[in-house]
């Protein structure tokens, strides 16, 4: 019996042990860094190079690809086979029997650490237990539920965030670059209602993760329908939120199973991005459980640092990408809570209500595990305006964060198209918090702002005042001689006055931007303290009042 028990564990652990499974292999170094440092056109695009510029963010080695060589030796390895790398974690994703994959670590001594997907596997983690805080099986990263423009059918989703306003300010996504990272994006290539964005050449690429190929106009139809709610155009009966925006398309999400490769998938496609010079990247997905139940992830794990997906895309928002991220459906299941990446800090994670304001019951609760507020906003997502990707024609039987999402994200894109205009503004103080001003700005602008909840977060954005809030956050003076200068009233109708304590000053000159940072109004050494500006069409304007030394820029609104 004795030897019945002995031989009983030993095909136990052998099974334990010699199962195949998914790990990370996290290298120690990048011995070519420097080389690719001083040649960064090797990593990055020159639109990725300007974008840095702008924000004032530095290149450093997250940027450099991985070893070549460190990847040809493992590639060689005839017992594990590689999935995916990244360059910004330094790991290459792997598959293979456990005891395989760990004798690597002894073999290759460019190997820092390897991280199991099955966090049993890891003797450094404590493995938390299989609570009611794990996701349940049928839990869904996207849902398939069904249930001036003129707008059309897409009225509603727009004027509820007040995305009409910027359109009218002319903030219509032109200057901006949008990665959708989805499932697939079938029929985008022929469909009419993505013929706009086709014949303006808007489509500037993209790739296809999954199948390692160029074909990305294929798979499935969930990224058709995410990207119509931002690009979509048929003539007075729907237009999207960003019509005028840049796409590239990736799949990085595989339909027909559900593995922790997807992860690892994502987070090459938000490289390629970022490569690219992308401004924002739409992700209507979210993980939190696996095929192999071993791999999904704890509540606990929603904590923004833990899941590969999310350590991605905090790495992603610090090249200068703004990420949104839908929130999840799983509000009316025993898992209620978000998936990854939307719970990384830097990530805009995006609820859904009703065409009546009122919260969507599948829309996911936060909050994070280590207590952030998520979601932070809200847009439409139970039964928004989408394009059918059979038939072209607009539909509203479909639900999810997923369609919230990208409504968000484009109006986004639009107030981020501003930058352009702040950027190249001598007031810029704090260049490199650009994208943190905008956040902060469209938080502030929610409906439940100074009360959030957590299936709430900070309620429904109003992009109007959320413009307003941003260009005030970006005004300032060069020096403190203009510090106490005051413009009343403002908003103006036809004439503003300017009051500044100041005696000295007597010739000044004055200059009025568009926030797409057209001068629409100019007028030098002038002594009179009252300008008037009735020529001007009403909207939200940047005035820069200066002399031979000084200056100062705000916010002026014209009604």
């Amino acid at each position: 019996m004795k030897k019945l028990v002995l031989f009983l564990f030993a095909i136990t652990f052998f099974n334990t042990f010699s199962q195949t499974e998914d790990a990370w292999l996290f290298l120690k170094d990048k011995p070519n860094k420097t080389s690719y440092l001083n040649n960064p056109l090797t990593m990055l695009s020159q639109r990725a190079l300007d974008r840095r510029a702008n924000l004032n963010i530095s290149l450093d080695s997250l940027d450099v690809p991985i070893d070549e060589n460190y990847y040809n030796l493992l590639k060689k390895e005839s017992k594990i086979t590689i999935l995916a790398k990244s360059k910004w974690l330094n790991a290459i994703h792997v598959q293979g029997e456990v005891d395989d994959i760990r004798d690597l670590i002894t073999n290759f001594s460019f190997i820092k650490t390897i991280e199991f997907a099955n966090k049993s596997l890891n003797t450094s983690v404590k493995v938390t237990s299989k609570s009611k805080n794990i996701a349940p099986n049928h839990y869904k990263k996207f849902s398939k539920t069904t249930s001036d423009f003129n707008y059309g059918d897409a009225d509603n989703q727009i004027k509820m965030l007040k995305g009409d306003f910027l359109h009218k300010q002319g903030l219509t996504g032109g200057n901006q670059i949008i990665a959708v990272i989805d499932a697939g994006f079938l029929n985008v290539n022929t469909l009419g209602a993505f013929q706009r964005i086709r014949d303006n050449n808007q489509i500037l690429g993209g790739y296809n993760f999954a199948d390692r190929n160029e074909n990305f106009y294929t798979r499935d139809n969930h990224g058709t329908h995410v990207l119509s709610a931002i690009a979509g155009y048929i003539k007075d009966e729907f237009v999207g939120t960003a019509p005028d925006a840049k796409f590239y398309l990736f799949i990085s999400e595989i339909v027909e199973s559900e593995t922790v490769e997807e992860e690892t998938l994502w987070v090459e496609a938000a490289e390629r991005a970022d490569s690219l010079g992308v401004n924002v990247i739409n992700t209507s997905l979210g993980y939190t459980t696996y095929d192999n139940p071993d791999h999904s992830h704890s509540y606990a794990d929603m904590d923004g640092k833990t899941t590969f997906i999310s350590r991605g895309a905090e790495i992603a928002a610090s090249r200068g990408m703004l990420l949104v991220n839908s929130a999840g459906n799983s509000g009316n299941d025993s898992w209620k809570y978000i998936g990854a990446p939307a719970d990384a800090p830097s990530v805009i994670t995006v609820g859904a209500v009703d065409a009546s304001r009122n919260i969507a019951s599948f829309s996911s609760f936060g909050p994070t595990s280590d207590g952030r507020i998520k979601p932070e906003i809200l847009g439409q997502g139970q039964h928004p305006a989408l394009i059918n990707y059979s038939s072209g024609e607009v539909m509203t039987s479909s639900s999810g964060t997923s369609f919230s999402s990208p409504i968000i994200a484009g109006l986004i894109a639009c107030l981020n198209q501003n930058e352009g205009f702040l950027l190249k503004s001598p007031n810029k103080q704090k260049p490199d918090n650009f994208n943190t001003y905008l956040k902060q700005s469209v938080y502030q602008s929610s409906d439940k702002y100074n009360n959030p909840e957590d299936q709430y977060g900070y309620g429904i954005p109003n992009f109007e005042t959320a413009l307003n809030f941003y260009i005030g956050s970006t005004g300032s003076v060069n020096t403190n001689f203009f510090s106490e200068l005051k413009v009343y009233p403002n908003p103006v109708k036809n004439r503003f006055s300017i009051s500044f304590k100041n005696e000295f000053l007597n010739d000044f000159n004055i200059q009025i931007y568009t926030v797409l940072g057209k001068k629409v109004f100019e007028k030098r050494k002038i002594n009179s303290k009252v300008v008037d500006v009735s020529i001007l069409e009403n909207g939200v304007y940047m005035l820069k009042i200066s002399n031979a030394n000084h200056y100062k820029t705000l916010k002026l609104i014209k009604n």
